[in-house]
C-alpha cells in the first residue's frame, strides 16, 4: 500500500509535496519550488529555503511559515492559502487519517477527541448557510479524496458493505471478521464504510490477517465486553485499542466513514481512515475505488442503497468493465429484503450478468470473487 506520512513519496503524475521530508528531498534534488504544490507542511523551520528558492507558480496550501517567508514567496509569484485558525481539522491535509489521530485524547473521554470535535463543528455549521464553512468542508473532502487515491495506487480493493448495527459478540460479527481476514490473506485490500458493526468486523479481520493461532477468537471475546458504541463510545473504542495494544502490528485496511453520520464513530481497526463531511462523496468514492469487487453482507436501508449505487455504473459500464458484486445471505436478500431478484433482472443480457453472485455463507465469498473475475 502507499507509504505512510513518515515515508516520502514521489508520484510521477504530480508535483505535490506533502511532508517535510518530501520538501527537503525536492529542495536537494531540484533547488527550486517553482510550480510545486506544498500541502499542509509546517515550514516555519524552512525560512532560509523559502527566502532563496524560486517559487514561481508554486502553491502553498495551509502551510505555516514565518511572515517574512510568506511575503517573499507571494512577491515571487506563489499563491499562499494560509492555515485557517480555530478549526478542529486541517482542510488541506495531505494524508488520510489514522485511528490514533482521530481518537487522540480518548483517555479524557470520546467527546474530547478530534473526531468528536470535528463532528461538533459540522453540526454547528452545516445548516447556517455560511459559504466559508461549506468551502472548508469541500476543500477537506477533496484533499481526502486525493490522499485516498494516492494510498490505493496498485491495490486490489474489495469493498465490504454491511450494517452498523451488527453487534460485537454476534455470529454475524464473527463472520464478517473471518471474511476480512481471508480477503486480506488472499492479497486484497479490504475497504469498508469505516464505522461500527459489520464494517468494524471486516476491518478487524484484516487486522488479524498476519496472526496465527487463536488471535481472532481471543480478540472477538475481548471486544464482546463492549458490544455496541451505545451507550458509551468511549468504552467501545477503548476495547478496540486494547486489542491493538495486545496484538500490535496488525494488517492494514481502509475505512471510509463520514461525519454526516457522526453519531456513529469510526472504528480503530482500519489503519487508513478517509473520513468525509459529504456522505454522497464518501459513498460514491468507496464504491468506485472497490475495483476488485464489492461484498454486500446482510444489512438494512444503507446496504440496499449501496447495492444499487454500485449496480448503476455496472449496468451502464460508465466506469468501464463491471466490477464483481457478491451478496451474502440467500434468505436475507431473496425474502427479507429481496434485492437479489431485482439485481438479477437488471443484469440480464448485460455485461454485469456474469459479474454478480448470491452466496449463503461468508466462506464462499473468496471463491465467488475469483469466479467473477475479482
Amino acid at each position: 500500500m502507499h507509504p505512510t506520512p513518515a515515508q516520502p513519496h514521489r508520484a510521477a503524475h504530480d508535483r505535490e509535496i506533502e511532508s517535510l521530508a518530501e520538501f527537503d528531498e525536492v529542495v536537494a534534488e531540484h533547488g527550486s519550488l517553482a510550480r510545486f504544490r506544498v500541502q499542509a507542511v509546517d515550514l516555519t523551520g524552512r525560512t532560509a529555503d523559502l527566502l532563496r528558492l524560486d517559487t514561481t507558480g508554486a502553491v502553498f496550501l495551509g502551510c505555516p511559515m514565518d511572515a517574512e517567508a510568506a511575503a517573499r514567496v507571494r512577491s515571487a509569484g506563489a499563491l499562499v492559502f494560509p492555515p485557517v485558525p480555530g478549526l478542529p481539522f486541517d482542510p488541506y491535509r495531505g494524508f488520510v487519517y489514522t485511528p490514533d489521530e482521530l481518537f487522540e485524547s480518548l483517555d479524557e473521554g470520546y467527546e474530547r477527541t478530534p473526531d468528536a470535535l470535528a463532528y461538533a463543528w459540522f453540526r454547528r455549521t452545516k445548516d447556517d448557510g455560511d459559504v466559508f464553512a461549506s468551502m472548508l468542508r469541500a476543500i477537506h473532502d477533496d484533499s481526502v479524496s486525493d490522499a485516498l487515491d494516492e494510498l490505493l495506487v496498485g491495490a486490489r480493493v474489495v469493498g465490504v458493505m454491511g450494517g452498523h448495527a451488527t453487534a460485537r459478540g454476534s455470529a454475524d460479527y464473527a463472520g464478517a471478521a473471518r471474511l476480512g481476514r481471508e480477503l486480506t490473506r488472499a492479497g486484497f485490500t479490504v475497504a469498508t464504510g469505516g464505522g461500527p458493526g459489520a464494517m468494524e468486523a471486516a476491518n478487524l479481520g484484516a487486522y488479524a490477517a498476519p496472526f496465527t493461532g487463536e488471535m481472532l477468537q481471543d480478540a472477538l471475546r475481548l471486544l464482546a465486553k463492549a458490544p455496541s458504541f451505545r451507550p458509551s463510545v468511549t468504552d467501545w473504542a477503548r476495547a478496540a485499542f486494547e486489542v491493538r495494544e495486545r496484538w500490535p502490528g496488525g494488517g492494514a485496511s481502509v475505512g471510509v466513514p463520514t461525519w454526516f453520520y457522526g453519531h456513529e464513530p469510526p472504528n480503530a481497526f482500519a489503519a487508513h481512515c478517509a473520513k468525509y463531511f459529504a456522505n454522497a462523496t464518501r459513498e460514491d468514492g468507496l464504491l468506485a475505488r472497490s475495483t476488485a469487487g464489492v461484498v454486500f453482507l446482510p444489512g438494512a436501508a444503507g446496504t440496499v442503497q449501496e447495492i444499487f449505487d454500485n449496480a448503476t455504473p455496472n449496468y451502464y459500464e460508465s466506469r468501464g468493465e463491471p466490477a464483481p458484486m457478491v451478496l451474502v445471505g440467500v434468505e436475507h436478500w431473496t425474502r427479507e429484503l429481496p434485492a437479489w431478484p431485482l439485481l438479477r433482472s437488471l443484469a440480464r443480457g448485460r455485461g454485469m450478468e456474469s459479474r454478480i453472485a448470491l452466496v449463503d455463507r461468508i466462506e464462499q465469498v473468496p471463491e465467488a470473487l475469483k469466479r467473477l473475475g475479482g
